[in-house]
């Protein structure tokens, strides 16, 4: 057994995450962690590896750890060969220590027992194929392979792959993993599927990706609230089963709510009429037996007292329930607008890189329209310019050539792939205050009409606690649901969403997928979630890498 946790329970300052999670990872075991943003997944993590201490509970660990969280912290002047030589120190250091016990065995009085552990831990390792494999990862993965190129210089995702990398060449005995398909193409997904489903340890993965739970999850532990309130463990592999059997157990739950309710309600109405005919008994006429008939109501109004207590005492006790997306109506297009009309339109496009690098955009002779209520699937291996190709239809960036045009009045949604890159002063503005201080900056620029405004609480992708919170003090998945929030703020016409599923949870991307294959809206999704693309596999399709 690798890992082994019992009743782990945390919290924040005056913010309770996790209560009651329990998990067991042995060899073999690759755990997928699942649930709602907010419900704590990065943080059960944190708890598993410790770098947090569980307010109860505990954790037993046995064996080598590797963690790969889903933003990497990097010192001043550290190099992508850092992270190299830190990964083959360790396992060179086991090789050393095998040479050393081979050299040194006295075959007479060694110690065989302790020889041949150190072999079969050289073995697991594979340390003479270190420094091969790691340069496979880096390659198969699509990391940087410059030895020289300081992390800061990175973005996100090319920092995650490097380190993602570097982890997988460790075969560490329990392999912990926050959002791993995040920031890689298909040929990068199906390299690190194969490298889990032949990891010889524990796996633990936290992931919205539904088909990597499909084809790499053991089990799936689902952190959000159940009818007792407790986290759910399913040991059926497969996607699929788990949906059905969460589905199955929301509707039971939801069934005994509402009849709960349905009696609440019925013995209230009971216990109102009892009062009333209670109160109507104390000037009764006369001659009608005002005692007597005072006494049974008394007594009517005493038993139905009690059946309130049962009631009461037998209730199911509702956590609240798992947030809903709300997704707006958006319009097609503005009063005035020809139909036949694009709503954007690039012909020819090139975004130059920087000074000796390659373009990060070029498609000569490309004329690309999208019309309203259009559709477009822009897919490719990382690196192919999907976010440029966004980002000139935002006209966010500059066309070194070519030309783009938009429709008079149109307005845009933006969800980038990493998010919006907030300074310091607006990381400490709760959610109301940096939606509130966008529309206005969109009204004065004249590209909000206040009769379209979306507000922020209706969307059901945050709570009004959530929203009252700094942005800083949101998770990954939390400020990711705030950015789509912002996208829709002014009911655009055009939705431009760079991979929409990044850092979500499963069941807001099965209802943000939902919503935009009927939204009015034209639509132009990038993303590399195989499940996403099957989802909208029927839209029109561009491929980058071609």
């Amino acid at each position: 057994m690798h890992l082994a946790a019992d009743e782990l329970a945390f919290a924040y300052p005056g913010r309770p995450v996790l209560d009651g999670v329990s998990v067991r990872v042995a060899s073999g075991t690759r755990l997928g962690v699942v649930g709602e943003n907010g419900t704590g997944k990065s943080t059960l993590l944190h708890v598993l590896a410790g770098d947090l201490t569980p307010s109860r509970g505990d954790v037993r660990r046995a064996g080598e750890l590797a963690v790969v969280e889903q933003e990497l912290h990097v010192a001043p002047g550290q190099t992508v060969g850092d992270l190299v030589a830190t990964t083959l120190t360790g396992l060179r250091a086991v090789a050393t220590e095998l040479d050393a016990a081979a050299r040194d065995f006295d075959h007479e009085s060694g110690d065989l027992e302790t020889l041949t552990e150190i072999l079969a831990r050289a073995e697991h390792l594979a340390v003479w194929d270190a420094d091969r494999r790691v340069d496979v990862a880096l390659s198969r993965l699509g990391a940087c392979r410059d030895r020289d190129r300081e992390l800061a210089t990175l973005s996100v995702g090319e920092r995650f792959r490097v380190r993602l990398a570097c982890r997988l060449a460790e075969r560490a005995d329990l392999l912990l993993l926050d959002e791993p398909t995040n920031h890689l193409d298909a040929s990068g997904i199906d390299f690190l599927t194969g490298e889990l489903v032949a990891w010889r340890g524990g796996v633990v993965m936290v992931t919205h990706d539904r088909q990597l739970l499909d084809d790499v999850a053991t089990e799936i532990l689902d952190l959000d609230p159940s009818m007792d309130g407790r986290p759910v463990l399913y040991g059926q592999p497969g996607y699929l089963a788990y949906r059905f059997a969460k589905n199955q157990a929301l509707h039971r739950w939801r069934q005994r709510y509402r009849a709960e309710r349905k009696r609440a309600d019925k013995l209230a109405e009971v216990l109102d009429a009892s009062y009333e005919g209670l109160s109507d008994e104390w000037r009764p006429p006369k001659g009608s037996q005002k005692h007597r008939r005072a006494t049974r109501a008394r007594i009517h109004v005493k038993a139905a007292d009690r059946q309130i207590q049962k009631l009461e005492a037998d209730a199911v006790e509702v956590p609240v329930p798992p947030l809903q997306l709300r997704f707006p109506e958006l319009p097609a297009m503005s009063p005035g607008w020809d139909p036949s009309a694009p709503v954007v339109e690039v012909r020819s496009p090139r975004v130059d890189g920087g000074p000796g690098a390659a373009a990060r955009l070029d498609l000569p002779g490309t004329r690309f329209a999208l019309p309203p209520s259009g559709r477009l699937l822009v897919t490719g291996a990382n690196g192919s310019g999907k976010s440029t190709f966004l980002a000139a239809l935002a006209g966010t960036v500059p066309l070194a050539r070519g030309h783009r045009s938009l429709a008079d009045g149109a307005r845009l949604g933006v969800v980038g792939q990493e998010g919006p890159d907030l300074g310091r002063e607006a990381r400490d503005r709760t959610g109301f205050e940096e939606y509130a201080r966008e529309a206005l900056g969109l009204l004065d620029a004249g590209r909000l009409d206040p009769q379209h405004l979306v507000p922020v609480a209706f969307l059901g992708l945050l709570t009004e606690d959530d929203l009252e919170r700094p942005l800083r003090e949101l998770s990954a998945g939390q400020r990711r649901r705030f950015d789509l929030a912002r996208a829709l703020l002014a009911a655009p016409h055009l939705l431009l969403l760079d991979e929409p599923t990044n850092h979500l949870s499963i069941d807001l991307v099965d209802e943000l997928t939902q919503a935009l294959r009927v939204t009015p809206a034209a639509v132009v999704v990038a993303t590399h979630d195989r499940r996403t693309r099957e989802d909208l596999a029927d839209w029109p399709e561009l491929r980058l890498d071609a």
